[in-house]
């Protein structure tokens, strides 16, 4: 038999009733009496006591745990929260042949994200390189080449600019609850196999950034496999070199030793839909459109389809939107071999 939780009122109900039982005449529901302060208080105390038992019950199975409680859970299957990651990049210095700029020195961008020098460098020829690394992890520290840095403090020698010339890796946020309960059911629903392809998939998934990912048997031939993926907390999905770098050694360490294992980044084929919408207002397409980038992310793989039902189905689902008619595509769209569906430009007619 399921437990419902009292609410407050009745537990001041339950209250008043117990002492009016033990107490003949007495009228405890009399507004700023000692009974009913007394009645209320005690509710009070109870109510946060439910509350309590009403979290923990929530904490003692692992798919409707959280926090620190699902980490612990996912823990017990071999899984761990994957920490967040700092943007890293390299920049150019110039100054004073000669002049040193020491590990730990700040640069400051022109939004207030800091960023720290990786190791000490020296300057000569009028340049020196400097490895860089945000102060705090996630994407919203991401560099572009040519971006501008300036020292927080002055070193006598250097000049206060930075340029970015290479980008290493991008950030990434902790995982949030959503994506570690994930992972840990389909641990939990698919054992492991010793290299079956939900393997590979959970391999991928356990580097810090990866969202989404597919795995290829016979990729290149017998004995290949191929895993493709995506970073969808990035403004840019498709991952960088030092992100399949990163994956393809992480995934060398698990893998059986007769497999050969080839991790590539899918290849953009951007989808352009021309739609009739009815009614047709600025909030209704902001509506559509966001109702198919969902769309897009959730059902989009490498090589896959784009049925026009679905597709259909999705602009349906937008708020406000009472009508519509598809003029592109026209048909079921399928996706070329390592090439990833992406919604491209939506135009209205």
């Amino acid at each position: 038999m399921p437990f419902n939780r009292p609410t407050l009122s009745e537990i001041v109900a339950r209250n008043r009733s117990d002492i009016e039982t033990r107490l003949p005449g007495a009228d405890s529901a009399l507004r700023h009496s000692v009974l009913d302060v007394i009645a209320r208080m005690h509710a009070g105390a109870a109510s946060s006591m439910y509350g309590y038992l009403d979290f923990l019950a929530r904490q003692i199975m692992p798919d409707t745990a959280e926090g620190e409680h699902l980490s612990r859970w996912a823990s017990i299957w071999g899984i761990r929260r994957k920490a967040g990651v700092a943007a890293r990049a390299t920049a150019t210095a110039t100054g004073v042949d000669g002049t040193t700029i020491l590990a730990g020195t700040e640069a400051l961008r022109v939004n207030g994200a800091v960023y720290r020098v990786r190791e000490t460098a020296t300057i000569a020829g009028g340049t020196a390189s400097l490895a860089l690394e945000a102060a705090e992890t996630g994407p919203q520290s991401d560099l572009t080449v040519a971006t501008t840095l300036t020292l927080s403090s002055a070193v006598l020698g250097v000049n206060a600019t930075l340029t970015v010339t290479a980008i290493e890796a991008a950030g990434a946020i902790e995982e949030d609850d959503a994506s570690l309960l994930a992972r840990l059911l389909d641990r939990i629903r698919t054992a492991p196999q010793g290299g079956s392809l939900s393997d590979y998939r959970a391999w991928a998934l356990q580097v810090p950034g990866v969202t989404r990912a597919w795995v290829y048997p016979d990729w290149m031939g017998a004995g290949t496999v191929g895993v493709a993926f995506v970073m969808d907390g990035r403004a840019n999905i498709i991952p960088l070199q030092s992100d399949l770098d990163l994956v393809a050694d992480h995934v060398a360490e698990l893998r059986p030793v007769t497999a050969e294992v080839f991790v590539f980044a899918p290849t953009p084929d951007p989808v352009d839909i021309v739609l009739r919408l009815v009614p047709d207002t600025p909030t209704i397409r902001a509506a559509v459109e966001a109702e198919l980038t969902d769309f897009f992310a959730r059902e989009a793989e490498p090589g896959g389809a784009i049925f026009l039902s679905r597709l259909s189905e999705t602009i349906s689902l937008a708020e406000g939107e009472f009508a519509h008619r598809i003029d592109l595509p026209d048909e079921d769209y399928t996706a070329g071999a390592g090439r990833l569906p992406a919604l491209g430009t939506v135009s209205y007619v």
